[in-house]
């Protein structure tokens, strides 16, 4: 058995009104990562660390309700990943327009990015990784409600929301909150022990099987495009959805033709007509029976 130290350090970006699940999930999943392996094997060499570091020179950072953080570090040591949190914000406009006041920040992931760092986005942390211009011509997930804006606001970005985790080279987003506790995980068992991974996950009633969160998307939550076409199309698919009728009988309500119709839906909804209508009767079906 080798008597070298096996280090692996996660930087967590120390953003002022960050979600704080999203720092201290993953620093307690380390924290009894580490504990289990002490169990398992009470010499082992396994040196497990997860740092708070800071674009500002900052010693504390305050998250959401006013709670603060403190031991923040700099961001110039040795980091072998660094995950950018989500942040709490009022809508998905509030959190693309909240952007601006974090360029020290963007700054930072440019720099971490130039180092080698693998870097991971959490729930709306993305939008940060999107803002640096990482994420132009790659692949990439968010929170689900943030569709519509990525799709605005970043059209070089390949987003595809019903995805729990996408690693599209050393940059990797995650899905809303909890996703992020399943890619610590997965860093884990990639870098550091399958097998603990799994035990860690087993302690802390993770499930690592998911892979989506479309069961999980809420049509009444997300975000519609909007546009005067979208709006007229979602109005009649809501109030037709207890009975059959075809594209033609929605274009001629829009007052379009079938192939605008579903070239528009391909480019606002990514999808074509016939499976959003299908995706909003399964959403309605839930609800109903979430509420009987």
């Amino acid at each position: 058995m080798s008597n070298k130290t096996q280090r692996f350090t996660l930087g967590l970006l120390a953003l002022e009104g960050s979600v704080l699940s999203s720092l201290i999930g993953p620093a307690d999943m380390f924290r009894i990562a580490q504990q289990l392996a002490f169990v398992r094997e009470p010499g082992t060499k396994l040196r497990l660390e997860a740092v708070l570091i800071s674009a500002r020179g900052l010693n504390t950072v305050t998250g959401t309700a006013g709670l603060q953080l403190n031991g923040v570090q700099s961001p110039d040591r040795a980091l072998d990943c660094v995950l950018i949190p989500g942040y709490m914000h009022e809508s998905p406009e509030d959190a693309v327009a909240k952007l601006a006041n974090y360029q020290p920040e963007v700054d930072l992931i440019r720099a971490l990015h130039l180092r080698g760092i693998p870097i991971a986005a959490a729930c709306c942390g993305s939008l940060l990784l999107a803002e640096s211009g990482l994420l132009d011509g790659r692949t990439a997930t968010s929170s689900w409600w943030l569709d519509a804006v990525f799709r605005k606001y970043f059209p070089k970005v390949q987003i595809n929301v019903e995805r729990m985790i996408v690693e599209d080279g050393k940059l990797t987003t995650t899905g809303a909150s909890t996703a992020i506790l399943t890619f610590v995980l997965q860093l884990i068992a990639k870098h550091i022990d399958e097998s603990l991974a799994q035990l860690t996950g087993k302690m802390m009633l993770i499930d690592t099987e998911r892979a989506s969160q479309a069961p999980y998307i809420s049509m009444a939550l997300a975000e519609k495009p909007r546009h005067s076409l979208s709006e007229k199309a979602e109005q009649f698919i809501q109030q037709q959805l207890h009975r059959e009728f075809s594209v033609g009988e929605l274009a001629e309500h829009c007052d379009t033709s079938e192939r605008s119709l579903l070239r528009h839906f391909r480019q606002h909804y990514n999808a074509s007509a016939i499976s959003h209508i299908q995706h909003l009767r399964v959403e309605r079906a839930k609800a109903l029976l979430e509420s009987t």
